[in-house]
């Protein structure tokens, strides 16, 4: 049986076991016996869903909405999966990501071109697409109503043009995918979160991700509920960390900007010395060598989307 991470008012999070343990959450909001699922990792991950309702002695038929953050596979990759399975559920995506979910042809074609037939197939496996009259292309301020539990849409880009958060009026968190950057429980230090900027290859806007991240500010959280990885508190001091971060991290590629065909790789050197800075600031345990595995892929793709930024900004 899938182990549950409990927190208050009926929110439940799941390890959803993609890639390694601790890096992405499937999120339950449980209402009078009425579900709502936050992100759907990858096809290979529902069964743990099905485990964790089990586990709460809810069947299938009692998810009411299969909320979508954003379109990214890690994210999104098992939601036609995940629709078979939930018969009564709608899909709940931000209208530019819709089309993606009724067929993802298209974005599993782009994500082959990243990595390869073999190796996108491995990670994603066959994506299903989800009948339209089943997806709910939800605008900024849509209400769900989950059990009389209302959750609002809130349309956060930065992170990607088709990202949505989800505020929950009952506990008056959000689930934030995304949007308010990454908290992996590794750099925790005597239970202590640290916040790092999550910036993709494609559709990263500085701009629009401050401003996401001062909005999720602006409802002052009592508890956010992140992708990647789990509940954080201390919200205000976290999305400091992060705006200072983002800061940095635009800085450095902006002194780029006419590095040419080194450039990416500069980033990446500069991008590692900030996260040293960071390291020795929140006082983090881990060992050079352990920092690097666990920051490796995180940091490339960082460095990958500052580079394309740029190109764009010419």
């Amino acid at each position: 049986m899938v182990e549950l991470l409990r927190y208050e008012h009926g929110i439940y999070a799941l390890d959803a076991g993609y890639l390694r343990p601790g890096l992405a959450a499937i999120y339950l909001i449980v209402e009078g016996g009425r579900v709502a699922v936050v992100d759907t990792a990858t096809n290979a991950c529902l069964p743990r869903t099905l485990d964790a309702l089990r586990s709460l002695e809810l069947a299938p038929t009692s998810v009411n909405y299969v909320f979508l953050t954003h379109v990214h596979l890690d994210h999104a990759g098992g939601a036609g999966a995940m629709m078979q399975a939930f018969p009564e559920a709608r899909l709940v995506v931000h209208p530019r990501g819709a089309r993606h979910m009724a067929d993802p042809t298209p974005l599993f074609a782009a994500v082959q071109a990243v990595y390869g037939e073999t190796e996108a197939r491995r990670l994603y496996g066959t994506l299903l697409p989800v009948p339209a009259d089943r997806i709910l292309a939800a605008d900024d301020g849509y209400t769900l109503d989950l059990g009389g539990r209302m959750l609002v849409c809130l349309d956060t880009p930065g992170h990607a043009r088709h990202h949505l958060s989800l505020l929950d009026t009952r506990s008056g968190g959000i689930f934030t995918g995304e949007a308010f950057g990454i908290s992996l429980r590794e750099l925790d230090v005597d239970s202590r979160p640290s916040i790092l900027p999550a910036i993709a290859p494609t559709q990263f806007d500085p701009a629009a991700m401050r401003a996401s991240v001062e909005r999720i500010l602006s409802y002052r959280p009592p508890a956010l509920y992140l992708a990647h990885f789990g509940q954080v508190r201390d919200v205000s001091r976290l999305g400091g960390d992060l705006l200072r971060l983002l800061a940095a991290q635009v800085a450095l590629a902006e002194r780029e900007q006419d590095g040419g065909p080194e450039r990416g790789a500069r980033l990446l050197a500069s991008l590692w010395a900030l996260v040293e800075t960071e390291a020795a600031r929140q006082d983090w345990q881990l060992t050079t060598k352990s920092l690097h595995v666990l920051l490796d892929e995180y940091l490339v793709l960082n460095a990958q989307a500052l580079d394309g930024w740029l190109a764009q900004t010419r």
